[in-house]
């Protein structure tokens, strides 16, 4: 993410938390589509992970739009952007959780070479919006 956003920085940052939450929402589908055989309890946790994302997303969709029709970006708007930043931040965190628990106790995971491929790639790219949201929130605080 580049920081030459100025003004726009609280869109910009919004525009990644778009991004990274509808892709966590879709990585919920892609699990549970490509390990087949998954135990239900976890088919069950993706699914709710699956509304609880959707619903994040909305939210960061909702601020877009009221950052998109603001003139100017006020103060409580910065803030309340911040903290949704750092609610998806915390949220990518707790589904990173949940997706290392599948790893390690699942039987149709560790029997699928693909499956572990799969859910580290998805890892990995939760991991890089934490990065990035790590970034501007400690930017911020500077």
């Amino acid at each position: 993410m580049q920081f030459y956003y100025g003004k726009q920085m609280p869109l910009r940052v919004l525009d990644e938390a778009e991004f990274w939450k509808l892709q966590e929402k879709e990585h919920t589908v892609v699990i549970r589509h490509a390990i087949s055989n998954l135990e239900k309890k976890y088919v069950d946790a993706l699914e709710e992970w699956e509304h609880a994302l959707a619903k994040t997303h909305q939210t960061v969709v909702s601020f877009i739009e009221s950052v998109i029709r603001s003139k100017y970006i006020y103060e409580q708007l910065r803030k309340q952007v911040l903290q949704l930043v750092t609610f998806c931040l915390e949220e990518s965190m707790k589904f990173i959780e949940l997706l290392r628990q599948i790893m390690k106790y699942s039987t149709a995971v560790k029997n699928s070479p693909i499956a572990k491929t799969i859910i580290d790639h998805i890892i990995r790219e939760s991991e890089y919006f934490i990065g990035i949201a790590r970034v501007i929130l400690y930017r911020d605080k500077c």
